[in-house]
């Protein structure tokens, strides 16, 4: 069986890295519904909750506001739907000999395990050959190489410079590098964006599930949620939020929502944020990626635990399966980009449907009768969040610098979308919101609060 690697795959699921310390925060003071604190987190996902950490190790006082009603973000565990741990969004973890996370998973109890070593390519009712496999592989590399190269004259879109000679493996790479790891087709993708990508091997799951991980890391004693923050005060001295529950003021804040979400005029800021910041969002506003999860009754596909499967595919109508997570029976079908918009947009049932029909097209209807549980997640309809991940217009890849300029020496943005090399991970996320609690930390004198 072939590996993806980073040069043959950019599979933009869920990453963490960086090589901050792991040395677990102090106790959080609990903070009251409204009032005076040193600084202000809105959003409680990976980003927001790495702040959180680095600011309660500094000795701060802090308000974290989640609109939500639990914590995660883009990162959610259900465990009602099928009695056990299922990721609705982020489940992969990258880089796991230098990421600091895993090490931090395990000293909360939870158990990160290895994901198996390959990948499959389904062509039709078969697998795909060893000499298939490496005709695709070579495609794929090719097509990378040709994004790079394009990418070191100017920022085009990736489609724009794939080379012929993809043949018929053109939809499956671009649904591979597109649609599946940025949530857009190709075309909507910038060349120089693509191409900074840092590698993302060396892949750990958490069997608990990612969402769980993120809440086990959170110091939820200064976390509100279902607090989402309607206005923000920040054009001369402290920054005022308020929400749905109080107000607060702070000397600091760091902004972690999505992209979507600050671009949409959800949180009304005055003044209003420079038009620098707005065209950076909008040039990075987020791909669509969705999914549906199906529990079979045994192992259906006869796949491995965490085996991932691509298609061979004629067109966008395709998708990607992640089979019997964590020893489970339960699968996962991922669409995303154009094709995965116009699927979630018909609703829940739509998505189900595709699924299993295009599942059975590949195993054989039998399949069908093993499906004993169904589920199906739309991103883009979740109001706290409307997509998946950051992915850069073609010529909009230096927005993400511009997000990373604070406003008023005060106000600090973090997410993925604002990381160069990790965006679209939550290990993009989670660096982030470290270096953005950092900048804070400074601004107070760099040290911890003395009282």
């Amino acid at each position: 069986m072939k590996r993806l690697t980073r040069r043959s795959l950019l599979v933009g699921s869920a990453a963490l890295a960086g090589g901050s310390a792991i040395a677990a925060p102090r106790a959080a003071p609990e903070v009251p519904r409204s009032g005076n604190v040193d600084a202000i987190v809105i959003g409680a996902g990976a980003a927001g909750i790495a702040a959180a950490r680095r600011l309660v190790a500094a000795g701060r006082r802090i308000a974290v506001l989640e609109a939500a009603e639990e914590l995660g973000g883009r990162c959610i565990t259900d465990t009602r739907t099928f009695g056990f741990p299922y990721d609705r969004g982020a489940h992969w973890l990258y880089l796991a000999d230098t990421n600091p996370v895993p090490r931090l998973a395990a000293q909360a109890g939870l158990d990160i395990y290895p994901a198996p070593p390959g990948q499959r390519m389904r062509i039709g009712r078969r697998y795909a050959r060893e000499g298939e496999m490496e005709d695709f592989l070579a495609q794929l590399v090719h097509a990378n190489t040709a994004i790079a190269d394009a990418a070191r004259k100017g920022d085009v879109s990736c489609a724009q410079v794939l080379p012929k000679e993809l043949g018929d493996w053109r939809s499956t790479v671009d649904f591979v590098l597109g649609g599946y790891a940025c949530g857009r087709d190709l075309a909507e993708v910038s060349t120089v964006d693509l191409s900074r990508s840092a590698e993302r091997d060396n892949a750990v799951f958490c069997r608990q599930g990612l969402g769980a991980l993120l809440a086990k890391l959170a110091p939820a004693a200064v976390v509100q949620l279902a607090a989402p923050v309607s206005r923000v005060s920040w054009g001369r001295g402290n920054v005022e939020v308020e929400t749905s529950k109080g107000q607060f003021r702070a000397a600091a804040l760091i902004v972690t929502v999505s992209t979507n979400v600050l671009a949409s005029g959800k949180i009304k800021f005055s003044p209003e944020l420079p038009k620098r910041q707005l065209d950076a969002a909008a040039k990075l506003r987020l791909g669509s990626r969705d999914r549906v999860a199906l529990q079979f009754a045994g192992n259906a596909l006869g796949l491995r635990a965490d085996e991932l499967v691509f298609e061979k595919s004629e067109s966008r109508q395709t998708a990607a399966i992640f089979a019997n997570a964590s020893g489970s029976t339960l699968c996962t079908v991922d669409v995303g980009g154009s094709f995965g918009r116009d699927v979630s947009a018909k609703g829940e049932a739509a998505m189900i449907d595709f699924a299993i029909e295009w599942i059975s097209g590949l195993y054989g209807p039998e399949v069908k009768s093993s499906v004993k549980r169904r589920h199906a997640m739309r991103w883009n309809n979740e109001p706290w969040v409307l997509g998946a991940a950051s992915a850069a217009v073609p010529g909009g890849q230096s927005a993400r610098k511009v997000l990373t300029e604070p406003l008023a020496g005060r106000v600090f943005f973090a997410g993925e979308a604002v990381h160069e090399t990790l965006w679209g991970t939550v290990g993009g996320a989670w660096d982030s919101g470290e270096r953005a609690a950092d900048a804070v930390v400074k601004m107070f004198g760099g040290g911890a609060r003395g009282r």
